[in-house]
């Protein structure tokens, strides 16, 4: 096996192939260390890389395995993780100058139990500063760059690990969804990622996301590798409140079988999203898919407003920005992008009342929400309006209609509102070549019907043997 085809081995395989000694943690760290040295000066998807404690975790690895030691789920899997998250002795930037020299002397929830299933850190991926864009560019250095083109923004604010993921660079990224986060650079890179339900991934007590929206999940080349990720990170934990009891079953047992009887609804805009021709007809065409596997789909919107949704979504997004933000002063102010300060700024003009009126209104999107789950066990919708668009240049302007902010991506903030489920699975390709993404979407709690219905879907339609055009 060549050293890029191991670079492109699944999570799942190498962690089989470990365990029974037919390779070693050391190649496989060593592989994927390589290739991070030859492309991450043009892709950027690393802002610090780890290259000789992932070596020295490596050589552990191997040395365990050699002792008959018991291994963890993970062990000698090289993963990264979102430079958002807390890692212990590992530069955690957040995507600020504010913090690039920030060294953490703690694991967040997520990477501690990451470490103790085995996992190799390789290194923390690129994000926009704070994760407050859904492309990722911030003062610390080049904006990340898609594989799949280099003039092309990955998404984000995950835009590193889709990035990462879909070059080769780690068969396993660890990412945070508030508004899209994982599910915007896995539509716009070409690979898969899973929002889970809030709560199901606990959160260290000083996790800076946006409250009750932000999530922690996966990123992975196939739906399996996410599981096995996602069950190495669930559970109660004394340092998150709001935290789940595991589910009973594993997911990577839980996802398998088939769709027999399950009702799906294909929703095109959601009753309002401004949508690219071409991604529709994509989206469509994968969705119309599901009958084939014995599910019953059928056209149906869950009756959720745009206005709604957006008022909602950034009055408490910004809120929850401000509140992070409070203690900066004057001087470090000058060291902020322009973004996150008038987000901030927004966000100090929200007043008491409106925070209060916000969130009644996302009681009664959630509760739209579970009335129209009764009738149906999985939403599916295009993860975004648009393919990857040029790095710096938004689309204002979708199939004509004129677009806000982030109105490429519309479909992606209600289930953060709702703190439901959702994923996104590559599902086919523009006529230049982008990644376009199929978002479905589950009840509360049910992941494992969403990895059910993904892994349905790459059955019939793989994507994982499609390569970047990277050398």
């Amino acid at each position: 096996m060549s050293s890029d085809d191991l670079a492109f081995m699944p999570a799942t395989a190498m962690a089989a192939a470990i365990r029974s000694r037919k390779l070693s943690p050391v190649e496989a760290t060593g592989a994927i260390l390589e290739r991070i040295e030859r492309l991450n000066p043009r892709l950027n998807a690393y802002l610090t890389v780890d290259g000789e404690g992932a070596m020295q975790a490596a050589r552990r690895a191997e040395q365990a395995v050699a002792d008959g030691t018991p291994l963890g789920p993970l062990h000698g899997v090289p993963v990264s993780i979102k430079d958002l998250t807390c890692t212990r002795g590992l530069r955690t930037t957040k995507g600020s100058l504010l913090h690039r020299a920030n060294v953490p002397d703690h694991d967040a929830s997520a990477v501690e139990r990451l470490r103790a299933a085995g996992a190799i850190i390789l290194g923390k991926t690129n994000t926009p500063e704070f994760g407050l864009m859904g492309s990722t560019e911030n003062r610390l250095g080049e904006p990340c760059r898609n594989p799949w083109n280099l003039e092309r923004t990955p998404g984000g604010s995950s835009g590193g690990a889709g990035s990462a993921v879909a070059a080769g660079l780690g068969p396993l990224a660890l990412g945070t969804d508030g508004g899209g986060s994982v599910r915007i650079p896995s539509g716009f890179c070409g690979v898969f990622g899973l929002k889970p339900t809030f709560g199901r991934v606990p959160h260290h007590s000083d996790f800076g996301g946006w409250g009750t929206l932000s999530v922690t999940g996966p990123i992975a080349r196939t739906v399996a590798d996410a599981a096995l990720m996602l069950d190495v990170m669930v559970g109660p934990h004394p340092e998150d409140p709001y935290s789940l009891p595991a589910p009973r079953r594993p997911f990577r047992r839980a996802m398998k079988g088939d769709l027999h009887g399950l009702r799906a609804a294909w929703s095109g805009d959601l009753g309002y999203g401004a949508v690219d021709p071409e991604v529709r007809r994509i989206a469509e065409a994968a969705a119309r898919r599901f009958a084939d596997f014995s599910c019953i789909v059928e056209e149906g919107h869950p009756g959720i407003e745009d206005p709604l949704v957006t008022r909602v979504f950034i009055d408490l997004a910004a809120t929850y920005t401000a509140g992070e933000l409070e203690s900066v002063s004057a001087e470090q102010e000058t060291l902020l992008t322009e973004y996150a300060i008038a987000f901030r700024d927004y966000g100090r003009r929200v007043t008491g009342l409106e925070v209060v009126q916000a969130n009644r209104a996302r009681f009664v999107m959630w509760a739209r929400l579970r009335d129209f789950f009764r009738r149906y066990d999985l939403l599916l919708t295009p993860t975004l309006s648009v393919p990857a668009f040029p790095i710096g240049q938004e689309p204002r302007v979708i199939d004509g209609r004129p677009v806000l902010p982030f109105g490429w991506s519309p479909f992606t903030p209600p289930f953060n509102l709702s703190g439901q489920p959702a994923a996104s699975v590559p599902c086919g390709w523009s006529a230049d070549g982008l990644p376009v993404g199929l978002q479905i979407v589950g009840r509360p709690f049910e992941e494992a019907t969403v990895l059910r219905a993904a892994a349905a879907f790459e059955a019939a339609q793989p994507w994982q043997q499609r390569r970047p055009p990277l050398s």
